[in-house]
């Protein structure tokens, strides 16, 4: 195989798929230490269309840090810290207590929650929250805002339950094969398509404020880089040069790209500037370079580089000069990006014929693997620091998507039909 297709992760090669279909969680986890907690449902005064308790639920336990009780096991269902009987919760086991109701914004369709985090052991309110109204339909990203409310609370880490997820799917076989770029909430709700094409779409990338995606696409074989605005399904293509066009990386600051490009030599690192067009050559080496990852202080970038033989992830300053190799455990390292804290790096190492997802401390230059697959590939911090997603072959040859948490307690599986790779994690909501 050639080395550039391997320093890609042989993406090139996505395999057909079922498209839009839900991504289902499978949690597996070392329950030791797990915090009990219950999420009584919330009252309301007509139906509606989301059981913002379930969802709340849902998400907790799909952390990997809690347990909850099961609406049968429940002794009462208050919705108002007055009217809970904290011994009925410790005969249960619990530690912590979520109540809350749902109500009508008057005048109007729409409608606001309220919701406590009662301690149960001691019997005090921790949190007390009116979330403003919303149209019911919107109910959904509520619960998981008051997810993310309780998670941090209890945690001290910001949850990401509110954010989003980017994959690229495809169906179909020879002719007929379709491919899609898909986003969905983080719990799997909520797919959509927002690109597709006959031709390979490939390295999804938020912007900063989250509104905007860069990915690759093809056009009669030839390979571009393409900006898609969420909300208003405007596409760009902003660049399509001969060779290789690859590997988009947005700056902090959302006015640049780090991209591959090979129209005037071997594969190098260049920064496209958004706003007037230009293009600055960071890289020029013999080798390849690609996969370029902005440090979150936007002062420097990782890449992958195989100039001194192997593929490994070297570090420069973002404005250009001399690279620093960072990596040396494990035959190749390849496809870095920086925790939001810019304290670590997410990558892929290839030992004894296994490519697993690794996690580099880059204070110590400890790396240490976090995924135990044959072929897992493209990792993306989540925006908290604390999970990391990726995409790993399965038995038969297919491939989902999976997560870790960084200290490796926690892992999941994101099942679905056919295959889903490439994921990309959102940033918080701005």
């Amino acid at each position: 195989m050639m080395l550039i297709q391997r320093v890609l992760l042989a993406v090139l090669l996505i395999v057909p798929i079922a498209a839009q279909a839900q991504l289902q969680f499978d949690v597996q986890s070392n329950q030791t230490g797990a915090v009990p907690i219950a999420i009584a449902p919330f009252s309301s005064n007509d139906g509606l269309p989301t059981d913002v308790a379930s969802v709340i639920d849902a998400d907790l336990v799909r952390s990997g840090l809690f347990t909850t009780l099961p609406r049968g096991d429940m002794l009462e269902r208050p919705d108002d810290p007055s009217r809970v009987d904290f011994r009925n919760w410790r005969a249960v086991g619990m530690d912590h207590l979520v109540v809350g109701r749902l109500s009508r914004d008057a005048g109007t369709d729409r409608v606001a929650a309220r919701f406590y985090l009662l301690d149960v052991l001691r019997g005090q309110q921790l949190i007390a929250y009116d979330m403003p109204a919303v149209a019911p339909d919107q109910l959904r990203y509520v619960a998981h805002q008051i997810a993310d409310l309780i998670f941090e609370r209890l945690t001290g880490i910001p949850g990401v339950f509110n954010t989003k997820i980017a994959y690229v799917t495809s169906s179909g076989m020879g002719p007929t094969r379709t491919y899609q770029l898909i986003v969905a909430d983080a719990d799997g709700y909520n797919p959509r398509t927002i690109a597709s094409s006959k031709d390979t779409l490939m390295s999804p990338s938020w912007s900063p404020d989250r509104r905007k995606l860069a990915y690759v696409g093809y056009e009669r074989g030839r390979s571009g880089i393409y900006v898609h605005e969420i909300a208003t399904g405007q596409v760009k293509k902003i660049l399509s040069e001969k060779g290789i066009n690859g590997s988009p990386a947005w700056s902090p600051d959302g006015t640049k790209l780090a991209v591959t490009l090979s129209f005037e030599t071997n594969p190098d690192i260049y920064l496209y500037d958004l706003q007037t067009g230009r293009r600055q050559r960071l890289t020029d080496h013999y080798g390849i370079d690609t996969e370029a990852s902005f440090a979150p202080d936007g002062q420097s970038i990782v890449f992958t580089s195989d100039r001194g033989g192997q593929p490994q992830i070297y570090r420069m300053p973002a404005t250009g000069g001399e690279a620093q190799r960072l990596t040396f455990q494990g035959r190749q390292n390849l496809d870095a990006s920086f925790s939001p804290d810019g304290k670590f790096l997410a990558l892929v190492n290839l030992d004894e014929g296994r490519y697993r997802i690794g996690l580099l401390d880059l204070g110590s230059g400890n790396l240490r693997l976090l995924s135990d697959g044959g072929l897992d590939e493209s990792p993306s911090f989540a925006p908290n620091g604390a999970v990391i997603i990726y995409a790993t072959q399965v038995r038969g040859g297919g491939a989902e998507l999976a997560t870790v948490t960084t200290d490796g307690r926690v892992k999941q599986r994101l099942r679905q039909p056919g295959e889903v790779r490439e994921p990309s994690w959102s940033p918080l909501s701005k």
